[in-house]
């Protein structure tokens, strides 16, 4: 099992913590020009992983599974941005002029680089 992880962080005190994880060779991640999509879509950026909302309490706690987005090959994500943004994403729904290119999410909130874990 390969593991990573993403430290985000900004200067307005947004943070937090991403592990990924992947069991086998993993799948083929493929950067293709493809719209701003949900995570369901077979039309989709491989990164759209969907939209995550915190608690009252300011925590979000998620566990998503995608198998465009492995940590081993060619076309690994490690040494790829997390960002975080500051409005929900529309998923390339929402009619907006940004809506198939960034989901019309607003600006970025904070960010990390996702890297090899131990």
């Amino acid at each position: 099992m390969v593991k990573a992880v993403a430290v985000l962080g900004s200067s307005d005190g947004v943070k937090g913590t991403i592990f990924f994880t992947q069991e086998g060779d993993g799948p083929h991640y493929n950067p293709a020009s493809k719209e701003h999509g949900a995570p369901e879509d077979e039309n989709r950026h491989a990164g759209d992983l969907g939209n995550v909302t915190a608690g009252a309490d300011g925590v979000a706690n998620i566990n998503v599974t995608d198998s465009q987005i492995p940590l081993t090959g060619p076309n690994s994500i490690i040494g790829r941005a997390v960002v975080v943004h500051a409005d929900p994403d529309d998923l390339g729904k929402g009619g907006h002029e940004l809506s198939k290119s960034t989901g019309n999410a607003g600006g970025r909130v904070a960010c990390g680089i996702i890297g090899l874990q131990g």
